[in-house]
């Protein structure tokens, strides 16, 4: 074989090397939720979608509480210091992604059934992707009367122990903090009551 031909077997080799392992990282990559997925899913919704499913954790399962602090939207500080005893409800959002605008109402409603039974619930929206005044106004238009707190650069995503990765993601933190439920993708009404109630009668 020439000094030539060598070169290109050689060119070709890496070629067919590197043709395989893009093959095999595609295959590896079967979950129709992860970014890759639907990155070249040619969509260009430009999130990952949750699909729904929904996950509650015994007691004995739960890890360390999260501790969350930020600005609300309105811009007052906002923290989970001060409210051990009583069950979260986080929900991160966006008014840039369909599914959340979706399951709006279904939150606002949710929010006015645990306030008006008196329930030790609170309700905290994570604006994400977006500006303060984009999260706002769209807060206003649709009525939702819970706080959010504003996406400052994703800082406080961070505390979320990397469970919200679905836009959008509800958590539902025990009285101590600690992750009890989660739903990737949008919630009804009457699933978030049901995992609330789970939670507060000690059944998650």
């Amino acid at each position: 074989m020439t000094h030539v031909d060598r070169r290109t077997a050689l060119r070709w080799g890496a070629m067919l090397g590197a043709g395989a392992l893009v093959t095999v990282t595609a295959a590896c990559s079967s979950d129709p939720n992860s970014v890759a997925d639907q990155a070249r899913s040619g969509d260009r919704k430009g999130y990952v979608a949750g699909d729904g499913s929904i996950e509650a954790l015994p007691v004995a399962s739960r890890g360390e509480p999260i501790t969350l602090e930020g600005t609300t939207l309105e811009g007052e500080p906002w923290s989970t210091s001060g409210r051990t005893g009583t069950v979260l409800v986080l929900n991160v959002w966006g008014s840039w992604c369909p599914p959340c605008i979706e399951e709006t109402p279904a939150l606002q409603k949710a929010w006015e059934t645990v306030q008006a039974k008196g329930k030790k619930v609170e309700f905290i929206g994570l604006d994400k992707l977006e500006g303060p005044e984009t999260g706002l106004a769209f807060l206003k238009a649709n009525k939702v009367t819970f706080p959010s707190l504003a996406y400052d650069g994703g800082v406080p995503l961070l505390s979320l122990q990397g469970k919200a990765s679905a836009t959008p993601t509800t958590l539902v933190l025990d009285a101590q903090h600690r992750i009890a439920a989660r739903v990737s993708g949008p919630v009804t009404t009457s699933t978030l009551l049901g995992l609330i109630d789970d939670v507060l009668t000690g059944k998650a």
